[in-house]
């Protein structure tokens, strides 16, 4: 629905308003015709029902005005005598229509004097929980979300089981565009699986002011612009969703809008320079290790390294073992019962199952070992004597595919040899040709609302034959530090300004093993309470907010101990 729609749908809710009202602005000592003037009739009715004028705000909010009219209805009826169980439970479900009743029926008064308090201890509480649900909807929307770390595609930098506090206002809070959705939730309502908002009607897409723009390597967190998927690690075709209840990524920013982005032989090109990460960022990259006497996963597991396979055979294997292992196997190699060989990753099958199982299981020693590490972890592994030497591996042979962006068979980009490609920026013009027109299609089809045909080999853009294009908005590129086990912008290509979601700024908790099951979870301690963009090493603040917290319980005891009578 347009802005203009919405206009009128609101002029028909005044309507309403001042249809279902009239007599009552007049028997509450008001003018009745107030009850047709938008906005300030809201204000004279907060102070015909006795409730704070800043409740009209949270009447504009998408969401949280959800759970407003219907106090606001309650409130009302109140106001005039309606004030059983069955007046409550008529007007909610009549959708405050109720309240026309109230007004045409010549026996209703105003209670001007009527008692504000909850009537029993349930209604108190009720009213508490509500208004507790509507504060924390208003903080999750436009203020501070927490999200969880689910994928490893920015690992060293934030660790699956990372649980973060991601600000909406620092690149400035997006509305909602599913005004009539369940709160505080984003796709689902969770433990049922249902849908938790109607995809009709949508609001326009709508940004609030920010206080900062997206810088290049700023980390960000979007909705995954390729539809939306159910499930993290299941391929499936993607969901059509609204912007605002399309999947959550987060990622870096490598390049902004009107850059110049190019990889080359796995090195990232921005501006026709190598990109210079920040200090936290830790990259991972492959490379192959080798050594005549074999490699050793402990020696490499020693010197702290975890992101690489190993290889074992089981000489005893039997079908009750294998069920027992095989949420530890990545691959089976052999599944021979004479050679039955297997890969796992750097944890190998843990002591306690080989042990109940009483399996006979020897790790075969490779002379050659893929390895994916960061450029400490390279250097480290030089100073030592774990390997005779190690290269960087990349992808050096290019073919035609359609597994990276722009998913064309007339391009031969991979994950390490890439563009190069401008970055997409708002009023800038792109000369188009067929040659270039797919890096562009889903930018003037699906984000920019464009009717694009190819023609007897000529572009027509809204009916009409053209040879450039004005984008309307600012575009991104996300990657991943940890580059080879990370979805990002390399197969679906740019991110618009409007899936933008907002800056995480905060680990306030951090479990490691949080895929393996609650008995396996481990805390974090270093990384609970930190911050994510600051420079120099991580640390933890969080025996400052304890002190924090304790301080303020004292004062707060002592004040109270003061002003008791």
């Amino acid at each position: 629905m347009s802005w203009f729609g919405w206009f009128i749908f609101f002029l028909i809710i005044q309507i309403i308003h001042a249809l279902g009202t009239f007599n009552l602005y007049k028997k509450a000592g008001f003018n009745p015709f107030l009850s047709i003037i938008p906005i300030y009739n809201g204000l004279v009715l907060m102070k015909i029902i006795k409730r704070p004028w800043w409740w009209i705000v949270l009447l504009f909010l998408p969401v949280v005005n959800l759970l407003i009219f219907p106090i606001i209805w309650i409130e009302t009826a109140r106001s005039f005598g309606r004030k059983s169980l069955l007046d409550t439970i008529l007007v909610v479900l009549s959708l405050g229509l109720y309240i026309y009743i109230i007004n045409y029926n010549n026996k209703s008064e105003y209670l001007e004097n009527r008692n504000l308090n909850p009537q029993s201890g349930f209604e108190e509480w009720f009213s508490s929980i509500i208004f507790a649900v509507i504060l924390a909807t208003v903080v999750h929307t436009y203020f501070i979300q927490p999200f969880i770390i689910p994928t490893g595609s920015l690992e060293r930098t934030l660790l699956v089981g990372d649980f973060l506090f991601v600000s909406k206002y620092n690149y400035g809070a997006r509305v909602p565009k599913t005004p009539v959705a369940f709160p505080m939730v984003h796709d689902t309502i969770v433990g049922t699986g249902l849908r938790s908002y109607l995809n009709k009607p949508q609001l326009p897409y709508l940004r609030l002011p920010k206080l900062q723009k997206i810088k290049r390597n700023d980390i960000v967190t979007f909705n995954w612009p390729a539809d939306t998927v159910r499930q993290f690690f299941v391929k499936e075709k993607g969901v059509k969703k609204p912007i605002d209840k399309k999947s959550n990524y987060v990622k870096r920013c490598v390049a902004v809008p009107g850059d110049t982005l190019l990889i080359l032989n796995g090195d990232l090109i921005i501006n026709n320079k190598k990109s210079i990460l920040p200090y936290r960022a830790k990259p991972l990259f492959k490379y192959i290790a080798y050594n005549s006497n074999g490699i050793s996963s402990q020696k490499l597991k020693k010197l702290g390294l975890y992101d690489f396979q190993r290889k074992f055979k089981i000489n005893n294997i039997n079908q009750k073992s294998f069920d027992d292992i095989k949420t530890n196997i990545l691959s089976l190699v052999d599944n021979s019962l004479e050679n039955f060989t297997i890969i796992t990753n750097s944890n190998g099958i843990p002591i306690e199952k080989i042990r109940i199982n009483r399996m006979s299981i020897s790790e075969i020693t490779e002379r050659k070992k893929r390895l994916t590490i960061t450029q400490k972890d390279y250097d480290l592994i030089l100073s030592s004597n774990v390997v005779d030497s190690i290269k960087r591996d990349f992808k050096m042979n290019k073919s035609y595919n359609t597994s990276y962006f722009p998913n064309n068979i007339t391009y031969d980009w991979n994950e390490d040899n890439f563009g190069p490609l401008i970055i997409p920026k708002k009023n800038n013009i792109v000369n188009l040709n067929l040659f270039n027109i797919p890096l562009y299609k889903k930018i003037i089809r699906d984000y920019e609302k464009n009717n694009l045909e190819i023609i007897n080999n000529k572009i027509f853009i809204n009916g009409q034959e053209t040879n450039e294009y004005t984008f309307k908005m600012d575009y991104y590129w996300m990657m991943g530090d940890n580059r080879y086990s990370s979805e990002d912008s390399r197969m679906w290509g740019f991110v618009p300004d409007d899936h933008i979601v907002g800056k995480p700024v905060f680990i306030w908790m951090s479990i490691d093993g949080i895929n393996d099951g609650i008995k396996n979870w481990k805390i974090r301690w270093n990384r609970v309470f930190t911050t994510i963009h600051n420079d120099g090493e991580p640390k933890s603040y969080l025996v400052h907010f304890l002190v924090f917290c304790l301080l303020t319980w004292i004062v707060n005891k002592f004040f109270l101990k003061k002003t008791k009578p």
